[in-house]
């Protein structure tokens, strides 16, 4: 009888866990559902390359490397087929703003899954600040460097000195560092499979649609799980890897991305622990930063599976990826007054939109969708 309290005690505590595990797979799988869903409502990587055609200015690269991003949902996909289209002949120079356009673009992931809190008003108020963040971030350090590259040329000259260290060496590829892939695509394709009865981008649509519908219901049960665990040692251990300082906070976002091989994916799993209390928003803050740079190994690895006359100037994009958000970090991190601004910026939106939920919805599909779109056709 004296065993009975502990033994129920700590199955529950396995039990509890195994939820935590199986929610966050699942939304894993949804993340994913949406990045096919969007990838087969508008042609995959072929879509954006012909998206990419509409590309005549540095406004119209970034504009185009963002919508083409929010289309896709990953950054990786994007980055890499400009790495294809760069060693194909795309000149660096017009490249450059495409991807600064991916880091704008990959951020709309994580503000669809700080929406699964909306319907409590201060957990929505914290994940939706520390989803936003990271846009604001992006945009900041677009606003900086793409006027600075265009008088400068300096991420440009910068990477293509690097590359003649560089070049050499055999070709690998991406596929087998990559192990999300192989846990979440058996459940996403059982799922595209129910939809591909339907019509034209229909399918793709159903499926993103799915995937949004399993993110709501993982957070909201994930919440409610980690309300009860996060208490006492495992607290702690996560607030030692990221909750610990600036510079550990970015190197477990560093870490964790390079990891799953999607910053989408390791910020979407940061901003449910915000929502919940679990982190403030000066915590998630440098955890995006690492997010960031992490991402870039994605490029770099398609640029080394790049071979014969492309090889250089491959690597030399892939480069630039890097250096912008290595660049953005040092000098918007690096300088107080400038780091406050995605903070408070992202903190006072978040009291709007806690107030007023139309707002999230006009602010997710006019900015990453609506307006890009309408460059473009206006450019068309």
């Amino acid at each position: 009888m004296t065993y009975t309290a502990p033994q129920r005690s700590t199955t529950s505590l396995l039990l509890r866990w195994l939820v935590v595990v199986l929610m966050v797979y699942l939304l894993l799988v949804a993340v994913a559902m949406i990045g096919s869903g969007f990838k087969w409502a508008s042609g995959g990587a072929e879509g954006a390359r012909q998206l990419f055609a509409f590309a005549s200015n540095p406004v119209m690269g970034l504009v185009v490397g963002a919508f083409t991003t929010a289309l896709i949902q990953s950054s990786s996909t994007v980055t890499s087929v400009i790495v294809g289209l760069v060693a194909g002949g795309l000149p660096v120079a017009t490249a450059i703003p495409m991807i600064m356009g991916a880091n704008l673009g990959t951020t709309v992931t994580n503000t669809l899954v700080s929406m699964g809190h909306i319907g409590k008003k201060k957990e929505f108020r914290r994940a939706f600040s520390a989803a936003t963040v990271h846009d604001f971030f992006n945009l900041m350090a677009v606003t900086i460097f793409l006027p600075l590259e265009m008088l400068t040329g300096y991420m440009d000259q910068l990477s293509a000195w690097l590359t003649t260290f560089m070049v050499g060496g055999d070709a690998m590829s991406i596929k087998g560092l990559d192990f999300i892939k192989p846990l979440t695509q058996p459940l996403v394709t059982v799922f595209k499979s129910l939809y591909e009865t339907l019509p034209g981008i229909w399918g793709g649509i159903a499926l993103a649609l799915t995937g949004l519908t399993l993110i709501f219901l993982s957070i909201i049960i994930l919440g409610k799980v980690l309300k009860v665990l996060m208490v006492g040692r495992a607290k702690q251990i996560l607030h030692r890897a990221i909750g610990h300082g600036p510079i550990t906070g970015i190197t477990s976002g560093l870490l964790m991305t390079v990891a799953v091989q999607s910053s989408s994916t390791s910020t979407s799993l940061i901003v449910p622990l915000a929502g919940n209390g679990l982190f403030k928003l000066k915590e998630i803050y440098p955890f995006t930063l690492g997010a960031n740079i992490g991402t870039c190994v994605t490029a770099l690895l398609a640029a080394t599976a790049v071979e014969g006359a492309g090889a250089s100037l491959a690597l030399q994009i892939a480069l630039v990826h890097l250096i912008f958000n290595t660049s953005a970090v040092i000098l918007i991190y690096g300088i107080p007054p400038l780091r406050r601004i995605p903070m408070i910026t992202a903190r006072r939106f978040a009291q709007i939109a806690s107030r007023h939920k139309w707002i999230v919805f006009v602010y997710v599909v006019g900015l990453f969708f609506v307006l890009p779109a309408a460059l473009i056709a206006i450019t068309a």
